[in-house]
């Protein structure tokens, strides 16, 4: 590796933590940052099933509706990807100071990692099932394995941050060019006429879908009074509905009856989705802690199954982009960078908030749920604006974290952030104590706008917490025993004040 950061602190002799000198403050400072914003955005999947989470409330009004909006525009999607720009920067800072004593790095990254995917496989299990550590455990172990291939002799010409930056690059623009790929097929074979036809023939199937929905969902809560063996809309549908035949071929059904037949997939499909977030409900408002782990086990199998997903495609890309910023010394010397940092901030807010604006409008606009190309320019345009939004929120860090007005009344953030991990943790132990049933029992009932209320006053307890507990220790509780298992023996954790 060509580029090492320079502290002016001699290097210790063998592995260990970073000490608070060595500490690259910027990063303290993004983190603390991120955990607020995180904070804002899971706070909505405590209070109301998870299993929703792609979808927006519509029946929302007032306040209500200002929040969620607000925070889908400049919050959702936005934080942890800041959080896996930090933790690829993170890597680099442990592999360059492993390179500088000349020390093995991958057994104890290793370690790291899994003690890593045991906490958030605790977390999923025990706690929220919304957890993303193990995800992040996964995409390190893949990092460190491209770091491996990069070292080979094969392609170890190509080893430097440049390489990092460009793989991370052309990995976050593989959907961008599949879309644009897909959109000229659509637009060259679609006809306007075609368009018109499949747009009447989607409203009329959303229209008549809900039609039926609300039907059978009527239907069940009448039986349901005077049938109590009938508990869900599902039975209800088939009890009344007609056997399930084959599969149809569907080229020699007529017009009506292909429309028929959509309606009838729609309605199944909104009842199974209906389940879900019943069983979901039902397992959370209840007072039994058993009945929601036993929930949570179940979903965990899920969630499983996608985090290669989420390792490969959305968390690596941003892993190697950290790990630029700080082997080429972007985050550890902003203050000979100020152009790219000018550049990331001002237009990563701008275009940013324009991305993330119109593809709010369009996704929640009542005729995009007829036309599924303008709902996927939408969902494109949210997910690149929040790509943008987060390297703009990063670059206004950043540059404000130079600013010794900004370091006076913000440092705050600080302690915040080098505790992100015992916060992260602990904001679910505390919004389950609130919201599930075996504690709090405040699940569904809080609004939208009162959620903001609440996250501020943990944030504000959570700041003082971290605080008081660094003024004492050296790492946070859980911090401290990440490294222990890192490096094989167990850290000091108080501060010497001698």
């Amino acid at each position: 590796m060509e580029t090492t950061t320079n502290t002016g602190h001699e290097m210790p002799a063998r592995l260990s933590p970073v000490e608070d000198i060595n500490r690259i403050q910027v990063m303290d400072l993004l983190r603390g940052f991120a955990i607020i914003g995180i904070l804002l955005m899971n706070i909505e999947w405590f209070n109301r099933p998870i299993s929703e989470l792609l979808s927006f409330d519509i029946k929302l009004t007032g306040l209500d509706w200002a929040a969620s909006w607000l925070v889908k525009v400049f919050v959702e999607g936005k934080f942890y990807r800041i959080f896996s720009l930090l933790f690829g920067m993170g890597f680099a800072v442990m592999l360059l100071k492993a390179q500088a004593v000349d020390k093995p790095f991958g057994a104890w990254f290793s370690r790291r990692m899994l003690a890593l995917f045991i906490f958030g496989m605790c977390h999923l299990l025990f706690l929220w099932n919304g957890d993303i550590l193990h995800d992040y455990a996964v995409g390190g172990m893949l990092l460190l394995g491209l770091v491996f291939l990069m070292r080979s002799k094969r392609f170890v010409k190509h080893n430097h941050p440049k390489t990092y930056l460009k793989i991370g690059l052309w990995m976050m623009a593989l959907p961008f060019f599949i879309s644009i790929a897909v959109s000229l097929f659509f637009g060259i074979t679609r006809t306007h006429q075609v368009m018109t036809n499949d747009w009447r023939e989607q409203v009329t199937i959303i229209e008549q879908s809900e039609i039926q929905l609300e039907s059978i969902n009527a239907q069940a809560k009448k039986q349901a009074l005077s049938s109590p063996e009938i508990e869900s809309p599902e039975q209800t549908h088939a009890v009344t509905g007609t056997e399930e035949d084959e599969e149809p071929d569907l080229e020699n059904l007529t017009p009506e009856e292909k429309i028929a037949y959509e309606i009838e997939n729609r309605v199944e499909h909104k009842l199974e989705t209906q389940q879900k977030h019943e069983e979901e409900y039902e397992a959370f408002t209840q007072s039994s802690y058993a009945v929601a782990t036993e929930y949570r086990i179940k979903q965990a199998i899920f969630s499983l199954k996608i985090t290669p997903v989420m390792a490969i495609f959305i968390c690596l890309p941003l892993f190697l982009i950290g790990y630029w910023l700080v082997a080429s010394e972007r985050i550890t010397k902003p203050q000979s960078h100020q152009n790219f940092f000018n550049i990331l901030c001002w237009g990563g807010l701008i275009f940013g908030v324009v991305l993330n604006i119109s593809g709010t409008y369009l996704v929640l606009h009542p005729a995009t749920q007829g036309a599924v190309e303008i709902s996927v320019i939408g969902e494109s345009l949210q997910y690149y604006g929040q790509l943008v939004l987060a390297f703009g929120y990063l670059g206004l860090l950043v540059k404000l974290s130079q600013k010794a007005s900004f370091m006076k009344y913000f440092s705050w953030l600080s302690p915040l952030g080098r505790m992100a991990l015992t916060n992260y943790i602990g904001q679910s132990i505390i919004l389950t104590s609130i919201f599930y049933g075996y504690a709090g029992g405040m699940f569904g009932q809080i609004a939208r706008a009162e959620q903001i209320l609440i996250a501020v006053v943990i944030i504000i307890a959570q700041v003082i917490f971290s605080k008081l507990w660094l003024n004492h220790f050296k790492f946070g509780p859980l911090e401290w025993l990440w490294r222990s298992i890192t490096y094989l023996q167990w850290q000091p954790i108080k501060i010497n004040n001698q």
